[in-house]
């Protein structure tokens, strides 16, 4: 017997285009954690055939593994935990040919079983060719908790380029707010110093988005120092950022000078990251010149001297 009362509501016009792609390779996902066999006709664009115990020498990494940086402490925890309870959790994997796997998602599961001394491991057995595996690997770590904001901002970069995707293209396919998706992406924007400062949880993305706002590299670099010297709040740093923008607008504009060759920009920019302010290299054709360091407080005037052994 029939039951109306049951049956979802149509999915409205316009709504068809958002099942495709991602979502679409992530829609019985919760139907497989739960082990509820989805049928047949549904399953479309990647079939879960089943879940096995797959010997960990048949595994091979997704090259299109989005995410590089491990905690060795949690990869420890992690290991320890299957070495008493067994992988809670299966990973993902593509099958290849009859005994070879490419695993799709759950890297940090398939090491941690193999410095527990485990021979096989539990596995979601998945249909996807190369253009879903990366796709799929890119959302299964953007949906993690544990990411920091720059191998966020990688993937979602990751996503746009391979895909040919619009932040708004992005943004709608996630789920989330272009602004969101500008603001990561305006993080790889930052200094590499800032970057990797980000990603070894020295700096938060409170942190980051404060630098954001400030325009030029000499500055974001002197109030990273700062940050590291003071330990600075977020709302210390956006007010840092604040005062520290508001003083460049006071300063009067310069005649523009010559650009400079791209060895002695070099040379200005390790000079600007060496002091942590901004430092002005001029060269003339005659190849005189002179360097200029800027300095906000007396504070700073003697962290150069003494960088400068005077």
């Amino acid at each position: 017997m029939s039951h109306p009362q049951n049956k979802k509501p149509a999915a409205p016009a316009g709504k068809e285009a958002l099942g495709k792609g991602i979502r679409s390779l992530l829609q019985h996902i919760d139907s497989d954690l739960k082990g509820v066999p989805v049928p047949v006709g549904e399953r479309k664009s990647m079939p879960a055939v089943g879940i096995e115990r797959i010997p960990l020498s048949q595994i091979q990494v997704n090259p299109s593994q989005p995410r590089h940086d491990f905690s060795e402490q949690a990869l420890d925890e992690l290991t320890r935990s299957i070495r008493l309870h067994d992988v809670i959790q299966p990973v993902t994997v593509s099958r290849i040919s009859a005994h070879s796997y490419r695993l799709v998602s759950g890297e940090r599961r398939l090491r941690a079983s193999k410095a527990a001394g485990l021979k096989d491991i539990p596995a979601y057995i998945r249909q996807v060719d190369d253009e879903q595996l990366l796709e799929l690997a890119l959302l299964e770590n953007l949906q993690r908790e544990d990411l920091n904001a720059i191998e966020v901002a990688l993937s979602l970069r990751r996503l746009m380029e391979e895909f040919s995707l619009t932040q708004e293209q992005l943004a709608e396919r996630m789920g989330k707010e272009r602004s969101t998706v500008s603001n990561y992406l305006r993080l790889l924007k930052l200094p590499p110093d800032i970057q990797a400062a980000v990603r070894a949880g020295k700096l938060s993305m409170g942190h980051a988005r404060a630098l954001i706002s400030v325009e030029t590299v000499d500055r974001q670099l002197y109030i990273f120092s700062v940050i590291e010297r003071d330990q600075l709040s977020v709302r210390q740093t956006e007010a840092l950022a604040r005062k520290v923008t508001a003083a460049g607008t006071t300063v009067r504009p310069e005649p523009r000078a010559a650009p400079l060759a791209p060895g002695y920009r070099k040379i200005q920019d390790n000079l600007s990251s060496h002091f942590s302010t901004k430092v002005k290299l001029s060269m003339q054709k005659n190849g005189k010149g002179n360097i200029s360091i800027e300095f906000y407080s007396e504070e700073e005037l003697n962290q150069i001297l003494g960088l400068l052994s005077i």
